[in-house]
């Protein structure tokens, strides 16, 4: 059985290259992106003659690309430049503030992934008293923003924060065991 790649179709500029950089075969203009649902860390090839800033949001989907050429590879947290690691948690932030609504859905639909462990308790911060507030609050009614979250679940860390550092985490660290928004990704070149 084929497993399915799970593919960003739009990303956001964390560093650009016009020359590219030292270990290319040729000179020509790269990116470092970040895949806006997934998270995927990719080094893009740039069309001649664009140029991009730090945070443009470019399409990398399967359908026709009008800024980049192809994607060149997937890449780990180590192999970004300075300056991408740099934007990343900025960038991450954004993406976040963007779609709240995505995030704290995670905060109503988590489940446990072993007899003793949910998925909530993966994040920074949380542990058993807080999730057993936060499962007994959603079974009154679903979290609606983060704000009604914090406001029904007393002491919880800043849950906007705690998902970016979780985030930030699954980034750094492609051995994590239990993966909660940054699937598990193998390298792949050119598609």
């Amino acid at each position: 059985m084929k497993k399915e790649i799970k593919k960003d179709d739009w990303a956001v500029i964390l560093d650009f290259l016009s020359h590219g950089h030292h270990g290319m075969e040729r000179s020509q203009p790269v990116a470092q992106v970040l895949g806006e649902k997934y998270f995927s860390l990719l080094e893009v090839i740039v069309r001649e003659g664009v140029t991009l800033k730090l945070e443009d949001r470019v399409y990398i989907g399967d359908a026709k690309r009008d800024k980049i050429k192809y994607i060149r590879s997937r890449i780990d947290f180590d192999d970004l430049t300075v300056a991408a690691k740099e934007e990343l948690r900025d960038v991450l932030e954004s993406m976040v503030r963007k779609n709240p609504k995505r995030f704290v859905e995670f905060f109503n639909k988590a489940g446990p992934i072993t007899t003793r462990l949910h998925q909530i308790e993966l994040l920074p911060g949380i542990g058993k008293r807080h999730l057993w507030a936060i499962i007994n609050e959603r079974k009154n009614k679903p979290f609606e923003s983060f704000e009604d979250l914090k406001k029904r679940v007393p002491l919880l860390p800043d849950p906007e924060k705690v998902v970016i550092k979780r985030i930030m985490d699954e980034l750094q660290d492609n051995k994590e065991k239990y993966r909660l928004f940054v699937p598990k990704m193998e390298k792949e070149r050119r598609r």
